[in-house]
């Protein structure tokens, strides 16, 4: 669980395969975990993060691969990335996982670890709970830990079943998209499954700091029961991440969860133990919709608000830079960066990557750094880590307007506070202007005169306190504008 009064992290995911294989192309040698340069390291370590995510360390299935050769839309998108694109692009899926040991061709994790802990990174990795490759071990020695099907279903669902050592298995899903069909379904209900998931996880945390879980909703006993029906088996009293969670904790007590989450079920998955979840319900939100439905989502709790992980890419969205018009951009990542929880950015983001890469595929076309961006997010990144201290409050900060001008309704408004800072973020996020009337926690401070300096722009701001008291703090941003503000305390 995280401490109180910690800072919630900053996450940092890098696509494994093709970080290496952009860095061989860089050096021009076969650069792996024990030989990546330490000016490499030491550029992550500049990023302000906390952790480092490499996602796809796992050994991929052969079996997987052939799969995903077989899949004419995907080689299809993966032929328009790259026009030069070869069979041995595409090591396969790194979420059909044969065997929870590194991929040799990617060399000693032992060794990444050791270069990020120097530099006081922790390492998160993957656990995938709810399926393995097809040609995964267990799939021979322990056909039991699988939901099993019939002759008619393989006969009727080809795509939804395989036979396999002489049992049908049903391919891994999400009830609400067709099957993965690289993978084989895991029975969650299945004791001797989750021992043995158990022995994975702790297997796992012994070489790293944390852990994303792949679509950790799917596990829990209510989802379960719904997906699979009697073919899972009678409901455990327990839940599976329970077991799993309480298990590796025992030995291993400050081991950081991660759950990738959905459906709104964050909230339940933070009660079994989970320090962190995916808020893709404000992803949606800043991507699709208007302030007020992002003011909405922020009414939660300041609990649940502290264990959420807020990002605008992973390897599953489409590039941010590709959705989102410049200046909403920004808007989204300054609300990402300044609200409470973890942030979760991906390689690429910083410079307005725009190709999502498909995860099969093991290398991505060069596309050009856009300077200004980057720019913006260091100093960005730097500004949150200064706003949001282990004793800092949060608090939403209500925008009013008055009859004849209802702008406020564009502007997001919160505070961040500690004993000796006072910081403000103001967003106005519309593309028309927007004027308010914000009233602030500390206007009765005793002092008379407030200087206000913009952390982003460097602006700075003389304001009458006795007017903030009274009245409130008047700001008027244009479309898609922001101020990340703090305040001088000037004492009588």
């Amino acid at each position: 669980m995280p401490k109180e009064n910690s800072r919630p992290p900053v996450l940092y995911e890098l696509n494994t395969w093709v970080w290496l294989h952009g860095l061989g192309v860089k050096y021009g040698r076969k650069v792996d975990f024990s030989s990546v340069p330490a000016e490499e390291w030491d550029a992550l370590a500049s990023l302000d993060c906390d952790a480092v995510w490499l996602m796809g360390v796992w050994e991929r299935s052969p079996a997987g691969r052939e799969i995903a050769l077989d899949l004419p839309d995907l080689i299809a998108e993966c032929r328009r990335i790259l026009p030069d694109f070869t069979e041995d692009d595409l090591p396969g899926s790194p979420f059909s996982v044969k065997s929870y040991t590194v991929d040799p061709r990617l060399g000693n994790l032992a060794a990444a670890r050791a270069e990020l802990a120097s530099r006081g990174l922790r390492l998160i990795l993957d656990f995938v709970p709810n399926h393995v490759a097809r040609d995964h071990d267990w799939i021979f020695k322990h056909p039991e830990f699988f939901v099993k099907g019939d002759e008619q279903k393989l006969k009727t669902l080809p795509n939804e079943y395989f036979e396999a050592n002489g049992a049908v298995i049903a391919c891994g899903r999400d009830p609400y998209f067709p099957p993965w069909t690289d993978t084989a379904q895991l029975n969650a209900f299945s004791s001797k499954l989750r021992e043995a998931a158990l022995d994975t996880l702790r297997h796992i945390a012994a070489q790293c700091d944390g852990v994303r879980c792949d679509m950790a909703m799917l596990l829990l006993n209510d989802v379960f029961s719904k997906t699979w029906g009697e073919a899972a088996g009678s409901i455990p009293e327990a839940e599976y991440w329970t077991e799993l969670i309480n298990g590796v904790r025992q030995v291993h007590r400050a081991f950081l969860f991660i759950a990738e989450a959905y459906w709104d079920l964050e909230s339940s998955l933070q009660q079994l133990g989970f320090d962190y979840c995916y808020d893709k319900r404000l992803y949606d939100r800043l991507v699709h919709d208007d302030a007020r439905s992002v003011r909405d989502h922020l009414a939660a709790n300041l609990n649940y608000q502290n264990r959420v992980i807020r990002f605008l890419e992973n390897h599953d969205e489409a590039r941010a830079a590709a959705v989102l018009p410049p200046n909403r951009l920004r808007a989204a990542a300054v609300a990402v960066a300044s609200l409470p929880g973890a942030a979760l950015y991906y390689e690429g983001e910083f410079c307005g990557a725009r190709i999502q890469i498909p995860v099969q595929l093991g290398r991505a076309p060069d596309e050009p750094c856009d300077a200004e961006l980057a720019h913006f997010y260091a100093l960005l990144r730097r500004c949150a880590h200064e706003m949001k201290s282990p004793d800092a409050l949060w608090q939403v900060c209500k925008a009013q307007g008055w009859p004849d001008n209802q702008s406020a309704d564009q502007l997001l408004s919160w505070t961040w506070q500690d004993e000796d800072r006072r910081f403000l973020v103001v967003i106005n996020y519309a593309d028309a202007p927007a004027q308010a009337r914000l009233h602030l926690p500390w206007a009765d401070e005793n002092t008379t005169q407030w200087r206000l300096r913009d952390l982003l722009s460097g602006e700075t701001f003389e304001r009458d306190a006795a007017e903030l008291k009274r009245d409130g703090l008047y700001v008027a941003r244009d479309g898609w504008g922001y101020h990340l503000l703090t305040f001088d305390v000037q004492q009588n």
